[in-house]
């Protein structure tokens, strides 16, 4: 049985695997979440993400984007000095702008959920030529999705980081066929099979 090459991970990283990703995220809270692990992530390894996500929660108050988006200078100094805590100002001070920028999307769209989502009428993308376990680090999707983001003044949101995003949400369903996720989340939302689109590995 396939195991999407998490098999010899981490205890962590398959806990992840196996409740988390590529589950359909259908809340605001969840989304900010996810976008700002991927912020986190950038140059750092994914294990690393889960094992601090205490530490984000406690100096980013659960990720509350509304709270978040009123941080001051002050707030960013107080995380930064938190203990066991990334210090990367660049990358904090980009999540405050994100949040901003979540609350302007929501005003938009009446959510967040319903702006990412709206990129794939509401279905969860499965693309067959993935099977073969040539997962690409980007494709047409995420740079669509990543455009329009940075013109709405989003940062850290590349097409690589996007793409990760993506099938972190479940808007894109990249467990492999025979691994036990793939199925369960097929059955628990609505789906289309799409051709391989513009993809970089």
């Amino acid at each position: 049985m396939s195991y999407c090459d998490w098999r010899n991970a981490s205890e962590i990283d398959r806990h992840y695997h196996d409740t988390e990703w590529g589950v359909p995220v259908h809340d605001d809270l969840g989304q900010f979440e996810h976008l700002f692990l991927e912020c986190m992530q950038c140059g750092l390894s994914w294990e690393l993400m889960l094992k601090k996500r205490e530490i984000f929660r406690a100096c980013f108050d659960g990720f509350d984007f509304r709270k978040i988006a009123e941080y001051t200078q002050a707030d960013v100094e107080r995380i930064i000095g938190t203990e066991n805590m990334i210090k990367a100002p660049r990358k904090v001070n980009a999540i405050i702008n994100n949040a901003k920028r979540f609350l302007e999307i929501i005003d938009e769209f009446g959510s967040f959920d319903s702006y990412i989502w709206s990129f794939t009428d509401g279905k969860t993308v499965i693309y067959p030529s993935h099977a073969n376990g040539r997962v690409p680090v980007s494709n047409g999707l995420s740079d669509k999705v990543s455009r329009d983001m940075k013109k709405r003044g989003f940062k850290y949101v590349g097409s690589i980081n996007i793409y990760s995003h993506l099938q972190a949400a479940g808007i894109i369903n990249d467990h492999s066929p025979d691994c036990p996720c793939y199925g369960r989340i097929n059955a628990s939302h609505p789906t289309v099979f799409k051709r391989a689109d513009k993809e970089v590995f």
